[in-house]
């Protein structure tokens, strides 16, 4: 697809529109899903494909669900809106994009210095997280289940180093979620766009930097030709949660089955989106590379500042709202086990086979 094309496409959204048809329709259950995300981004946008795949073969052909890009029903970061006020039944979006509603939406996807992405699965699966972020989206007439992942982003593209956390002063840079926020306290300018605009906002030179993903899709939006630093690690999201939403009158007219059904299809995206990024980063990262880009590390000074920021702006949330505070007390505790148990087991092997495996013995 070409660059123009694409920019055009995902970049406009069209105004909400009611249903077009029943849900229900000679007992066929027929939903709409409205993405965040563009087409041309296949395996963050192909995550809710494969859960739409995956309902209507579960179900025979009964329950079926078509999926809509970014920009087609609404843009993408208004997919909650779209979803609560039943313009559509569904949803398949980032939840920290909200954060402008309430602070607490950024614990479903990632806060800066949070956790990484098995520990992400843990607490909601197994640490109380879903059950926490329930009374959150409830107040929205929303139903909210894991169905992605990407892994530890990256630390975005930039048309000047970042040496220091001074230099972060007057930048102006497309990083969403909490992080935004995080990064105000040292003097950056957040912009929150969709992916679509990202691009031209670069090449015009409306912002100064940008981060969205890691390397597959970066390269396929086109970054590294109007950026040429690109730094890690992306210390805001270090294992960031998509999510399927769903309208709760949507949800509760649904048989047993058919929730156990969306319910396996949102695991399947959860897994399938993290499997397709770990195996295409490190190819693209390569490509990248050999084209000229300039991989640069954020320095220990800078991370340490932001890291002060950040437990700055948690504990003055806490502050305004019970309910962020109530989560994040919660995850912290979480957190702490996590980090401790990784860096016992996990993070020595992982350190020892990186330093050692050129050592390792090979099959001739």
């Amino acid at each position: 697809m070409k660059r123009r094309k694409f920019i055009v496409g995902a970049g406009v959204g069209m105004a909400a529109a009611p249903l077009a048809a029943p849900a229900i329709a000679q007992g066929v259950i027929r939903w709409r899903l409205a993405s965040s995300f563009p087409k041309s981004l296949d395996t963050i946008y192909g995550a809710a494909e494969v859960l739409a795949k995956r309902v209507t073969e579960s179900s025979g052909g009964k329950f079926e669900i078509r999926v809509f890009a970014a920009g087609e029903i609404v843009p993408g970061l208004q997919v909650l809106d779209a979803v609560q006020a039943a313009t559509v039944e569904c949803g398949h979006t980032a939840n920290y994009y909200y954060v402008g509603k309430d602070p607490t939406f950024a614990f479903d996807t990632a806060i800066p210095f949070g956790l990484n992405s098995r520990q992400q699965t843990a607490w909601m699966y197994a640490g109380g997280g879903q059950q926490m972020m329930a009374e959150l989206f409830n107040a929205y007439s929303v139903v909210s289940m894991p169905a992605g992942n990407t892994g530890a982003q990256m630390g975005g593209w930039f048309t000047k180093e970042i040496k220091s956390a001074e230099d972060f002063k007057g930048v102006k840079m497309r990083i969403g979620g909490f992080a935004g926020q995080v990064l105000t306290r040292l003097g950056l300018v957040p912009q929150q766009l969709a992916a679509g605009d990202i691009y031209p906002a670069l090449e015009k030179g409306t912002i100064d930097a940008a981060e969205w993903v890691g390397p597959y899709d970066d390269e396929k939006l086109g970054f590294n030709k109007v950026a040429k630093f690109y730094y890690y690690p992306g210390f805001w999201e270090g294992g960031p949660q998509l999510s399927a939403i769903v309208n709760k009158t949507a949800w509760d007219s649904l048989s047993s089955e058919n929730k156990s059904i969306f319910q396996a299809a949102s695991w399947e995206a959860h897994v399938a989106m993290q499997a397709k990024y770990d195996a295409q980063n490190p190819v693209a990262l390569r490509r990248l590379v050999a084209g000229g880009t300039q991989l640069k590390v954020f320095s220990n000074e800078t991370l340490l500042a932001c890291l002060k920021a950040a437990n700055e702006l948690y504990d003055e949330t806490s502050e305004k709202n019970p309910l962020f505070k109530k989560v994040y007390e919660s995850w912290r505790r979480f957190r702490t086990d996590q980090f401790q148990w990784f860096r016992t087991n996990e993070a020595a092997y992982d350190r020892f086979v990186n330093a050692n495996l050129a050592t390792l013995p090979r099959r001739s």
